[in-house]
């Protein structure tokens, strides 16, 4: 699996997936359960469908290349 997930996408997929679960805790719903897809996707840096659209939010850095 390629890692497509970065680092400020992460955080609020952390974010989001602990607040649905919080949710789910506190109104007794099991709907909000649904935030260990979230935390799953952050943890392994890799989100499914962003690959079905070939989209990364992985910051690419620029190098140079130095003539010798």
């Amino acid at each position: 699996m390629k890692k497509n997930v970065g680092s400020i996408d992460k955080i609020i997929r952390i974010i989001l997936g602990l607040g649905l679960i919080g949710f789910a805790v506190i109104t007794k719903n099991w709907w909000g359960f649904f935030g260990i897809v979230p935390l799953l996707t952050a943890f392994m840096n890799h989100c499914p469908v962003y690959s079905l659209f070939n989209v990364s939010t992985i910051q690419k850095v620029k190098t140079e290349k130095l003539d010798n």
